[in-house]
């Protein structure tokens, strides 16, 4: 039996997806979320659906103790606009804090979501095995992802298998329910098919021309099947980066988002709001050294394969679920 949290949400109900393709379906999905108000595991083969509260008497229940082999923690706020700092350590630090625990007690084993947004501007670089106290990240979602991150490097006691992963931009199918927070690439295909142009940041940086600065790109399927292998492998415990490897220009991914809907680009301008300019990432690069010297698969999903695979095969069909 595998617990996903987040199951509802993004990573996660992809997560299921990639468990049942390896014929995997005895998972208790978790979310906070509700089925009613939100569906991402319509197609999905799951044993049963807990609200996020309703997880800790389930974790003390016989059949958890006995059945449990892996809990999968996506489930967080991932807003970084977040202003609450008291609910994203109650949610985000604590919750996966008790989590952590339960592993720990019952040895089984832990994959959870950290975040890129723990390295800040990036000043210090995006390796990750920089010692997480050194980090600064620049809103209060990173911080809630950083306070855990350092907390669990501190435990003497663990889970006998436990992995923090790092995502950079992940992007892909069943985010279309993320609103705000969907990737560039989701927003895109929007504002191109209503409009046929595609509105972009202009730099606030001068090291940066517009459109030019990088993210670190990484599709959805890569991120999942990362953590199957993972579960398969079973290296050392410890926080890994979830990146491509390779940063990437706004550009870039506006061009494959305009190709693969067989459209010429056309790009709007936009002014970059005050709010976010002293909070931008110009740049992330995921440091892989380490992923790739515990012997794991590097990303197979460059650009131009995943947002044409995202783009026809989804995003433009009735249904954009996976």
């Amino acid at each position: 039996m595998i617990i996903v949290t987040g199951a509802n949400g993004f990573i996660g109900s992809v997560m299921v997806w990639e468990l049942n393709q390896k014929g995997v379906t005895d998972i208790v999905a978790v979310d906070s979320v509700s089925l009613q108000e939100r569906d991402l595991l319509k197609k999905r083969q799951y044993s049963k659906f807990l609200l996020k509260d309703e997880l800790w008497p389930f974790l003390e229940s016989e059949e958890a103790k006995s059945k449990v082999t892996w809990i999968i923690h996506m489930g967080a706020c991932s807003s970084t606009t977040e202003t609450n700092k008291e609910f994203l350590w109650e949610n985000n630090t604590y919750y996966t804090q008790r989590i952590f625990e339960w592993c720990t007690k019952h040895q089984k084993s832990m994959i959870y979501a950290s975040s890129a947004a723990t390295y800040g501007a990036g000043e210090l670089g995006f390796d990750d095995t920089t010692d997480p106290e050194l980090l600064k990240p620049l809103n209060l979602y990173g911080d809630s992802k950083v306070l855990f991150d350092r907390w669990a490097l501190k435990q003497t006691q663990t889970p006998p298998n436990w992995y923090g992963l790092k995502f950079f931009n992940v992007f892909g199918p069943n985010e279309h329910k993320k609103e705000a927070m969907a990737s560039v690439v989701f927003k895109a295909y929007n504002q191109i098919k209503e409009s046929g142009a595609l509105g972009l940041f202009k730099s606030a940086n001068p090291k940066y021309k517009d459109g030019e600065f990088m993210r670190d790109f990484v599709y959805v399927k890569d991120v999942t099947g990362w953590m199957a292998e993972l579960m398969e492998k079973k290296p050392k415990n410890g926080v890994y980066n979830m990146g491509f490897g390779k940063p990437r220009t706004w550009l870039d991914l506006a061009n494959a988002t305009f190709k693969a809907m067989g459209k010429e680009t056309k790009i709007n301008w936009l002014e970059m709001p005050e709010n976010i300019r002293g909070q931008y990432q110009y740049y992330t690069e995921a440091k892989t050294d380490k992923w790739l010297g515990a012997g794991m698969s590097p990303a197979k999903w460059p650009l131009e394969k995943a947002v044409p695979d995202y783009v026809q095969n989804y995003l433009s069909k009735e249904d954009p679920s996976l």
